[in-house]
């Protein structure tokens, strides 16, 4: 049955592409089109995570499915490869990363699993370069995809160089560098009402790389806090809107004071 519903929506996808027949805005897609929306349906699958919804998980991971489905009908078209090559290879990559599931090697501990994740990682890495006729630069901080949203891009090059000592030893030094770079972000604005330095922008990169270091120390995903403050001020400033609606005004037509009042209140609600 499984089989039969995956061939279903390989031959739609097919349809979807025939020239003459298929759908107009499906036939002018390639691959670089497409990719935003393969990003933000892995967001959307996070989401629904993230708010447990599991009806919505499943119709996300079902958008998800779509890309790759999407991604494999462009390559078999243009004959690079299927849809079937997509399934073997992580299912020979699956096998050949836990061998201590399919192979003789143990593993007592996530931990343990881990270092053998990373130790086969760098050899299929040296391979893939060694297949490509490309000599390895062999940079510790290879490997870090640049298109990762870069709240999670700096974790996974914080966590890179950490390995070989290149690290903190404590959360609160990461605070420490924190205020220190909020003292450069605010030596570059200069005096009030005068125009910022235009270093300002790489200042405020820093404080975010250094605050993307602290979530890192205390084990918090940086991405996943973000969300959940934008989360947060949504509930908050729609809280502002709800209430000043109800007396007939808008936040266009109320003071900073009058919402920040409001604001304070929405939080002492939700502390309550």
């Amino acid at each position: 049955m499984t089989q039969e519903r995956i061939t279903r929506l390989l031959g739609i996808m097919a349809a979807l592409r025939t020239p003459g027949t298929g759908c107009p805005w499906d036939l002018e897609q390639n691959f670089a089109s497409i990719a935003p929306y393969t990003l933000e349906e892995a967001y959307e699958v996070v989401d629904a995570i993230e708010r447990g919804d599991l009806g919505d998980l499943r119709d996300e991971l079902g958008d998800l499915l779509l890309q790759v489905v999407f991604h494999a009908r462009l390559a078999e078209e243009s004959g690079a490869f299927v849809f079937a090559d997509v399934v073997e290879a992580i299912s020979e990559k699956l096998i050949r990363r836990h061998p201590h599931v399919f192979g003789d090697r143990s593993a007592a501990s996530a931990e343990d699993v881990a270092v053998q994740w990373a130790q086969i990682k760098a050899q299929e890495k040296k391979a893939r370069a060694e297949r490509r006729g490309i000599e390895e630069s062999g940079g510790l901080l290879d490997g870090v995809p640049p298109a990762l949203p870069a709240l999670t891009r700096a974790v996974k090059l914080q966590e890179k160089a950490g390995k070989v000592g290149f690290d903190w030893a404590d959360a609160r030094l990461v605070l420490e560098k924190i205020r220190e770079e909020t003292l450069e972000v605010e030596a570059e604005l200069g005096e009030a009402g005068a125009p910022p330095s235009p270093a300002v922008a790489e200042e405020i990169g820093d404080l975010l790389f250094a605050v993307a270091n602290l979530a890192r120390h205390v084990g918090a995903d940086p991405e996943q806090a973000l969300r959940g403050a934008n989360a947060k001020f949504e509930r908050r400033f729609g809280f502002i809107e709800r209430t000043l609606a109800s007396k007939g005004t808008s936040p266009r037509e109320s003071t900073l004071d009058e919402m920040e009042a409001l604001w304070r209140e929405a939080k002492a609600a939700e502390r309550k």
